[in-house]
């Protein structure tokens, strides 16, 4: 009987080791879990790194987030505002067809501060999404102001196009942590398909722009627009305002001393945020 007992007393013991054991095991199983799903979690949400760019293109080592190379810089102001202020009446051609017979831009309707609905170009409203969210709507207003209707004209005697003529872009000037401004000669060129007449206006302004993130589209069929939108934030870069640049020389001059704001911290009458 004794003995018995003590066989009983050993297995029991064996038995709450081997419990005592196991949820021991439970527990630093589910910590692990716990340590995994905060690190998957962190991933997630931490910023893409972002790359120098050359001007060929090419990415080299990581630096960082807030970093852009000048002439991308540059390359991104011309870019959009060529696309936002060409208008041919057709879209861009999307196809080896389309090129000999483009698709009408029938254009998109945007309200100006006068309540009333005018057409913007297509290649306008997607460029537009280069600026930043508090200053596009206002932005877009304008240039429904500045485009004319003629420009959606059936009418081929009555068609008018416009082209964005960039004679310079200067040198970023870092104002900011990932913010630079960045002044444009340029000359906004109107006139009709039929005929010479021609109104072309001055266009030199200085452009304020920061870095942004990027998220990629995640939609592997989207539509071309949807494609085209994703590109154009592609860039890392935003405008968050426009003003007036003021020339005291001749544009070609490479002294920075030859550009001066208008005033002082005043935007563009045309361009106020």
């Amino acid at each position: 009987m004794v003995r018995l007992l003590e066989k009983r007393q050993r297995t029991g013991s064996v038995l709450g080791i081997f419990a005592i054991a196991s949820f021991g095991l439970h527990i630093l199983v589910l910590l692990l879990f716990i340590f995994q799903g905060l690190n998957i979690r962190q991933l997630s949400l931490r910023k893409s790194p972002n790359f120098v760019q050359l001007i060929d293109g090419k990415p080299v080592a990581s630096i960082d987030d807030l970093a852009r190379e000048p002439e991308a810089i540059r390359q991104f102001i011309s870019k959009t505002m060529i696309s936002m202020f060409s208008w041919s009446g057709t879209l861009p051609p999307q196809t080896i067809e389309e090129v000999a017979n483009p698709k009408s831009d029938l254009g998109i309707l945007i309200r100006t501060p006068q309540g009333s609905s005018q057409k913007i170009s297509t290649s306008s409203w997607i460029a537009s999404f280069a600026l930043s969210e508090d200053f596009r709507k206002g932005f877009l207003s304008t240039v429904a102001e500045m485009t004319p209707p003629e420009v959606f004209s059936e009418n081929p005697m009555q068609v008018m196009t416009s082209q964005l003529v960039i004679k310079r872009v200067y040198p970023p000037k870092e104002i900011a942590p990932g913010k630079w401004q960045v002044g444009m000669v340029a000359d906004l060129i109107q006139k009709n398909r039929v005929g010479d007449a021609k109104l072309i206006t001055p266009f030199n302004k200085d452009f304020l722009v920061r870095a942004t993130d990027y998220f990629a589209n995640p939609q592997t069929d989207g539509t071309v627009l949807q494609k085209a939108i994703y590109s154009t934030r592609a860039d890392k870069l935003e405008i968050y305002e426009i003003r007036n640049l003021c020339l005291l020389d001749n544009y070609n001059n490479p002294n920075e001393d030859n550009r001066k704001q208008c005033g002082t911290g005043q935007t563009s009458d045309s361009f106020i945020r």
